[in-house]
């Protein structure tokens, strides 16, 4: 019999939204005659961008002649998509190495699979509520030693560090998933000092930045001086081009991430996530990352922005209806998510089953992103524009 990785154990039986849709599935077949809107996953609604498309297209012609053919490819991403994302990063006024992009199939790959260059002894911090993957993938491997930092309505979600605990992993995402807040520049360089001094890394979750409106706000941890020697930043086109189904996301490991081993030798975090790709991953495919490509040209943003500010539109929709029926929310303007707190002192999943139940509209509960979301609902802007205006009018007959 095999000894198996009983950490398992330890974790919930069901994912959050695995566990959404099971409830969403078993009250629809329950009542088929009443139609339930759906504005609970972070799933994309909007086709891809035409000029991505074409992009694709032209990728798959490609594999068809023997002249321009692709088979494996470099673990790392081809050198033209990594150029074309430095490139981006540059236009919004942040230089990276295009060595230390790395293209992947997605930030929740590649935010679950970082641990594999990190000890099981390290103090890890993880604010609450926050994205479960951070948490369920540290479990995973055996990884306890996590101190939770308190998001809440007195800091607005955003947690500040406490410089006399120490930390060695710092996990933050801005914008935030569930909440929708985000880290303005002062804030985001105390986290920098904070991580310098603890001689820490953070690991930052930047899939939302195209959503950022207010151009004060950092759209990059490395916006941040010092960043590059204590930061590795995740990022995704799920929602910047609406690649939930394509996969592709890219992830940056400065070269300036240097430790000490426990036997002297020095270790770059660059180095061994690259031989960690290299042994585990045989590359995005070239496809994809030929449409990626096309994404970050100015015109490719330019195209992808019209989708973004769709989800924008629906946002301030929801936002908008929440303060006309005074309930207390966060997020909706720099973010596609809304965070509110469940009407009548209701707790997150009691508030799911009485939206389901009487106006059949499907969000997720605060309660799965942690402790400090018992009584915290979340609401996502992907949905169509009717659909999210037929939800909130809902809403208002329920709730006026």
């Amino acid at each position: 019999m095999p000894q198996l990785n009983e950490n398992y154990l330890n974790i919930k039986q069901s994912y959050l939204f695995s566990e959404v849709a099971r409830k969403t599935a078993a009250y629809q077949e329950a009542n088929p005659d009443k139609p339930v809107i759906r504005l609970g996953i972070g799933d994309v609604t909007k086709p891809l961008a035409s000029k991505v498309i074409d992009a694709l297209h032209e990728g798959v012609d490609m594999l068809a002649h023997a002249e321009t053919f692709k088979g494996y490819g470099p673990e790392q991403g081809y050198a033209d998509t990594r150029a074309s994302i430095a490139d981006y990063y540059k236009r919004n006024g942040v230089d990276v190495d295009p060595d230390a992009i790395f293209i992947s199939d997605g930030a929740k790959s590649d935010t679950g699979n970082i641990t594999d260059i990190f000890g099981h002894d390290n103090t890890i911090l993880i604010p609450d509520p926050v994205y479960p993957v951070y948490v369920d993938t540290n479990i995973m491997c055996g990884n306890y030693n996590i101190v939770y930092i308190d998001g809440n309505a007195e800091n607005g979600f955003l947690p500040m560090p406490n410089f006399e605990q120490h930390a060695d992993i710092i996990y933050l995402c801005s914008p935030n998933n569930p909440t929708g807040a985000a880290y303005n520049k002062e804030q985001l360089e105390i986290w920098v000092d904070y991580a310098l001094k603890n001689d820490a890394v953070i690991l930052f979750d930047s899939a939302y930045e195209a959503f950022i409106s207010d151009p004060e706000l950092p759209r990059s941890i490395y916006a941040i001086e010092g960043a590059k020697k204590c930061a590795i930043e995740f990022c995704s086109l799920s929602k910047t081009a609406g690649f939930t189904g394509t996969r592709c996301g890219y992830t940056v490991v400065p070269k300036e991430l240097v430790f000490t081993a426990s036997n002297g030798t020095e270790m770059s975090l660059n180095a061994m996530w690259n031989r960690r790709q290299s042994t585990k991953f045989n590359g995005t495919s070239y496809i994809v990352q030929h449409g990626a490509k096309v994404v970050f040209t100015e015109e490719g943003i330019a195209a992808c922005s019209e989708n973004i500010e769709y989800y924008k539109k629906n946002a301030k929709y929801i936002a908008d209806t929440m303060t006309k029926l005074g309930i207390n929310f966060y997020g909706g303007i720099n973010s596609p998510y809304i965070w509110f707190e469940c009407p009548n002192g209701m707790e997150a999943w009691e508030c799911f089953d009485y939206l389901l139940e009487n106006i059949q509209v499907v969000g997720t509960p605060g309660a799965g992103f942690g402790e400090n979301g018992k009584n915290y609902f979340r609401l996502t802007a992907f949905g169509t524009y009717e659909n999210t205006v037929e939800a909130m009018a809902r809403f208002e007959k329920l709730f006026s």
